[in-house]
């Protein structure tokens, strides 16, 4: 059995059976360009297979060796990859500049960095395993742009028709001289590999003298500039002084390139990444390190709580509260990863959970409850009690005690809005309410919020809150 042959074995045992399939038919069927940086949103949406088991299968995946995983810092504006991360330990704190947008970022991982899927070149050799290799046009597709650039194979026919002037390959030390008639339009000059650019606004009046430029590409990503010229013939000189090549491209910046930059297909944020229960059990403190802090613009954050858990063990004794503490843990773990969640940590009888969107904490809110119920129903008992609170809200993402958590007033207070709770309400503040697919899930279960206004143990002012009875 050769290792790869291995490796799935393994895999079956931990991942979905479909998904498996489908990974090795990917493996052995796919083009190179499939199997570099996957976007498993867009894997999920072509096999219509289930989202969270794909993200799952893949995560195993990957820790077997079948797969690298890539963070990938993105442009906003133009979807282009300004760094790739083999682990979020090495994204930078200080903010990433896309010379094509000629804008700098801060790295939120909201929306800023993709996850994305390579296949091990022990498991299969692909084109993109040496970029430097690559044709212009498929460096250009697959390594500068994300997974998130539905750039089809018409999309790429209309940038070379269509936008692109002149494009070269540029070997180290070399130079070249191209001979261009400037259109009474806004020009670019991109090269993907040094991640530099240069602007030409084309204005005023005709011109047949010929007008000359020289751009010289280095390491050194100089700042994107922008030089006025008139339309008519340009003598434009490149020297590369880097020490790889360089693929420079002479675009018109017109709508046709607005357009295809704009055929966006979603992808595997971090933040979502980082909210995944499989991510979490499998990667440990893999993905932070000690001194990093993360800012993230909106996490949803669900805290419980067992009412009475002290007096419950007086009450039945140890071995039979353990044992209904036990299977309450077991409920809500549960139903937190199915509702696309992740536990952050418990503590006691107490758990804290993260949702990518605030109506998934509510569905699993209130499938919280409902379960409580169930369960003491079958044991007979009315023991299980849950408290849960839920807020909205930014936050840091954190290394603390070896383990990937959270830190900030957001999670504080998430916190203390559970505690508002005295028996099975469920309470949740101004922007979860304000979800609109909260607001669907209140009106599908018939359920009217009470408002009420609520002072919280170390928070300042008063806050207004909503208590589902």
């Amino acid at each position: 059995m050769s290792d790869t042959q291995a490796q799935f074995a393994v895999l079956r045992q931990t991942a979905d059976s479909a998904v498996v399939a489908a990974i090795e038919r990917l493996i052995a069927e796919g083009h190179d360009r499939d199997l570099n940086r996957i976007n498993l949103l867009d894997f999920s949406t072509r096999t219509g297979l289930d989202q969270e088991k794909v993200i799952s299968s893949f995560l195993h995946a990957s820790r077997l060796g079948l797969f690298d995983l890539s963070w990938n810092v993105l442009c906003p504006g133009c979807g282009g990859v300004l760094d790739a991360h083999a682990t979020l330990k090495s994204l930078r704190h200080d903010d990433y500049n896309c010379a094509l947008c000629a804008v700098g970022y801060e790295a939120s991982v909201d929306e800023l960095v993709e996850v994305a899927f390579t296949v091990s070149p022990r498991v299969r050799r692909i084109a993109a395993h040496d970029p430097n290799t690559l044709p212009i046009w498929e460096y250009v597709r697959q390594m500068f742009w994300s997974s998130g650039i539905d750039l089809d194979e018409g999309s790429l026919s209309r940038l070379l028709n269509e936008v692109t002037l002149e494009a070269l390959e540029l070997p180290p030390g070399e130079k070249a001289i191209l001979s261009l008639q400037l259109p009474n339009q806004f020009i670019i000059v991109f090269e993907p590999v040094t991640h530099s650019a240069q602007f030409f606004d084309i204005q005023g009046e005709p011109t047949t003298e010929r007008q000359q430029f020289s751009i010289v590409f280095n390491k050194l990503q100089a700042p994107t500039g922008t030089t006025v010229l008139r339309p008519g013939p340009l003598r434009l000189t490149l020297e590369n002084q880097a020490d790889v090549r360089v693929l420079p491209a002479v675009w018109i910046a017109g709508d046709a390139l607005h357009e295809l930059l704009g055929k966006r297909k979603p992808v595997l944020t971090a933040k979502r990444m980082l909210t995944n229960q499989t991510f979490r059990d499998v990667y440990k403190a893999d993905n932070l390190n000690i001194d990093q802090r993360l800012k993230i613009t909106s996490l949803t954050f669900l805290f419980t709580d067992l009412k009475g858990s002290t007096a419950l063990y007086e009450r039945v004794g140890d071995l039979v509260a353990f044992d209904l503490v036990r299977a309450h843990f077991h409920a809500l773990l549960e139903i937190i990863s199915s509702e696309k969640g992740a536990v952050v940590k418990t503590i006691g009888d107490a758990v804290m959970a993260t949702f990518i969107r605030p109506e998934h904490a509510l569905a699993a809110a209130l499938r919280m409850r409902s379960a409580m119920a169930a369960l003491n129903v079958q044991r007979d008992t009315e023991d299980l009690i849950v408290k849960i609170g839920i807020h909205e809200g930014p936050c840091l993402a954190v290394m603390l005690n070896e383990r990937q958590d959270y830190f900030g007033q957001t999670v504080n207070i998430a916190a203390r809005v559970q505690s508002l709770s005295t028996s099975q309400e469920i309470h949740i503040t101004g922007p979860v309410i304000d979800s609109p697919a909260v607001a669907t899930i209140l009106e599908r279960e018939a359920i009217k919020p009470i408002q009420k206004e609520a002072a919280l143990r170390g928070i300042a002012d008063k806050i207004v809150v909503y208590e589902i009875r």
